[in-house]
């Protein structure tokens, strides 16, 4: 099966739709260049050959490169959901929405790389998020920025 991707127009207005339903902020773009590069390199198979690692990128990128003045976090698991549902995952999205939410923050603020990211997406694809030297993985990268 061919992999579907995002567009920019749909990820703008799923940051849009994403901001209004979460409770607001404001909705303007910081750096639309940033996200369209972010959409258009998670197509490049010679970067990103699996779909894990398109997930990943996006979800970093959207985390981690700002091109929203408010909601960056909601639009990498808003857009992480819609890559998942657009390309059969249905089953994962709830779990995905909800493991992410702690996840995204922790990236965001730079305590998760993207190596482990990586590593927390795949195991959630497979369904090996409960792994405990992933958990204890997570839990190192975390607790300097909690105490």
């Amino acid at each position: 099966m061919a992999i579907r991707y995002i567009d920019l127009e749909h990820a703008i207005k799923t940051h849009h739709l994403t901001i209004d339903v979460s409770g607001g902020g404001d909705i303007g773009i910081i750096n639309s260049g940033q996200l369209e590069s972010v959409l258009s390199h998670i197509q490049n198979d010679v970067y990103y050959p699996s779909f894990p690692d398109k997930l990943t990128h996006l979800i970093w990128g959207a985390c981690k490169f700002h091109c929203f003045t408010d909601g960056n976090k909601r639009i990498a698991i808003s857009l992480g959901a819609q890559f998942l549902l657009i390309n059969g995952y249905l089953a994962l999205t709830g779990k995905f929405i909800q493991y992410m939410e702690n996840i995204s923050y922790h990236v965001a603020a730079g305590n998760i790389d993207k190596d482990l990211l990586s590593r927390i997406v795949l195991a959630l694809l497979e369904g090996n998020e409960e792994d405990e030297s992933l958990k204890l993985e997570i839990y190192n990268a975390i607790k300097e920025d909690e105490g």
